[in-house]
């Protein structure tokens, strides 16, 4: 309970600099208005909600919520009160219609850019700066482009072989043993195949160079953004200063290479022959803060979402042994040492209905955030330029008119050709900002399961694990896991 109240003190402070902000903001709005009175407009109708505590909101309620695993709850709870599907609130000072269901979902990522615009907290452009911190808008998007040209499944199918060349490697090196740590093991895992796929390093000096960096980078996104010395955030800062000097290093020296030999096939060589939508070359800078960006976003989620699928197979070995059973069929028609190609992927979908519901329950982000660029009619109601609209992947993962029972673990939901409906299962988001890592992910998901689970047989070391929820889902002491190798 100390604990928990020295970080709500923390939270509070957090909160004074962003209050003043919104505050200053409010007030020159009221002053415009003033100066440009009308006397024919009428009040919009708001969504019904309360604003909760002065300058703090409803940020406590929500947040402690978050951090015992049950956010969906503070949706339930509002969405029956007032009986809507939309409703206002509170949150770090800024005023938020928050988006219940499947069509409030789709309403946000069908308009994106329309009537919304992507929102993120200040705190990131420090740790991922843009060139003279003004990349403009067309430029971002080309950049945004090209990370989901490289990561779609046309482009990433060549790379499987590759892929599973890395996690049968992987397993030589840090599962020739009797009990592994999975968070440690699913983390390494992830770090080399970035590094493989984005950056073509294998060397293993500065692949463990660069997972120091990218995990005080990640503490640093998951604290308070103090920059002063000793924070978390101060590290992040520096971390992500001397990762992208060394990234910018890494594109000088491909364009040298790039003169004596064939160009590669990983993201700075692509980054190196593309181009924005005004013809021009992106500059080394903006690659190196993109490349950052995209490496923290895939390290960040993947290994916790690795990990927790292996704590479900634990927990129900009827899953694991249909896991199996896919698996072991797919092996049956290879030789040892073939490679996995794209075909068996396609043939792993029961693998990936695990994968699916392992995401539906213990969701790696909380959802998104977007700011009204107009006001905003939905729903009867009107949401006032400059709000923020948020969409939460938990408000319909743990809705039971979507996903009945949805407590209980069930792959069975996403099988055959139906499965969940459009807009309520949404893991990666959606629209305009939908996680371009989304094929990735896939592949590394089942190129993971498919080396572990045709090897080994697990057992959990700490039965009854805590389960730790915020900023991400999972097992508090990282499911340290014993292992029992299989005779395929």
């Amino acid at each position: 309970m100390v604990m928990e109240f020295q970080h709500l003190l923390l939270l509070l402070w957090f909160l004074i600099p962003i209050l003043y902000l919104f505050l200053h903001k409010f007030i020159l709005r009221k002053k415009s208005q003033i100066s440009k009175p009308n006397l024919t407009a009428e009040k919009p109708r708001l969504p019904p909600g309360r604003s909760g505590w002065p300058l703090v909101g409803e940020t406590l309620d929500f947040f402690s919520k978050a951090n015992q695993g049950c956010l969906h709850k503070f949706v339930a709870d509002r969405r029956k009160k007032y009986s809507s599907n939309i409703f206002r609130t509170s949150l770090i000072g800024f005023p938020v219609a928050i988006l219940c269901d499947a069509e409030g979902n789709k309403f946000l990522f069908s308009n994106e850019n329309k009537l919304f615009k992507h929102w993120l907290p200040s705190a990131f452009d420090k740790l991922f700066p843009k060139s003279n911190n003004k990349l403009n808008t067309n430029h971002s998007k080309s950049l945004r482009k090209l990370l989901a040209f490289i990561l779609k499944g046309d482009v990433l199918r060549e790379y499987v072989g590759e892929m599973d060349e890395v996690m049968k490697h992987h397993l030589q090196t840090d599962w020739n043993c009797e009990r592994v740590k999975v968070s440690d093991v699913a983390r390494k895992f992830v770090l080399k195949l970035e590094c493989h796929i984005f950056l073509g390093i294998e060397n293993q000096g500065k692949i463990d160079k660069l997972l120091k960096g990218i995990e005080e980078v990640t503490d640093g996104m998951h604290s308070i953004p103090l920059d002063v010395p000793g924070s978390a955030f101060r590290r992040a800062i520096k971390a992500s200063k001397l990762m992208r000097e060394e990234f910018e290093e890494m594109i000088r020296q491909r364009k040298i290479d790039r003169l004596d030999s064939s160009s590669g096939k990983d993201f700075i060589s692509h980054a190196l022959q593309a181009t924005d939508d005004n013809g021009q070359l992106f500059n080394e800078a903006d690659i190196a803060s993109h490349l950052l960006g995209a490496l923290q976003a895939a390290y960040g989620t993947l290994h916790h979402r690795i990990t927790n699928i292996m704590m479900y197979l634990t927990e129900h070995p009827d899953v694991y042994n249909l896991v199996l059973r896919e698996q072991k069929e797919i092996a049956r028609l290879k030789k040892s040492k073939d490679r996995l190609s794209w075909e068996d992927l396609r043939k792993m979908k029961y693998s990936w209905n695990v994968a699916c519901e392992a995401l539906r329950l213990k969701s790696p982000a909380l959802g998104g955030f977007k700011e009204a660029i107009t006001d905003v009619d939905y729903g009867g109601y009107t949401i006032p330029q400059g709000w923020m609209m948020h969409w939460n992947a938990h408000a319909t993962h743990m809705n039971p008119e979507y996903f009945p029972n949805p407590e209980k673990f069930d792959p069975s939901r996403f099988q055959g050709d139906g499965g969940p409906s459009s807009y309520t299962f949404v893991p990666f988001g959606g629209g305009a900002h939908m996680c371009p890592g989304y094929e990735y992910a896939r592949l590394a998901i089942c190129i993971f399961l498919h080396n572990v689970v045709t090897k080994f047989r697990w057992e959990k070391l700490i039965p009854n694990e805590k389960i730790l929820h915020y900023p991400i889902p999972r097992p508090a002491q990282g499911l340290p896991v014993l292992l029992y190798p299989l005779a395929i």
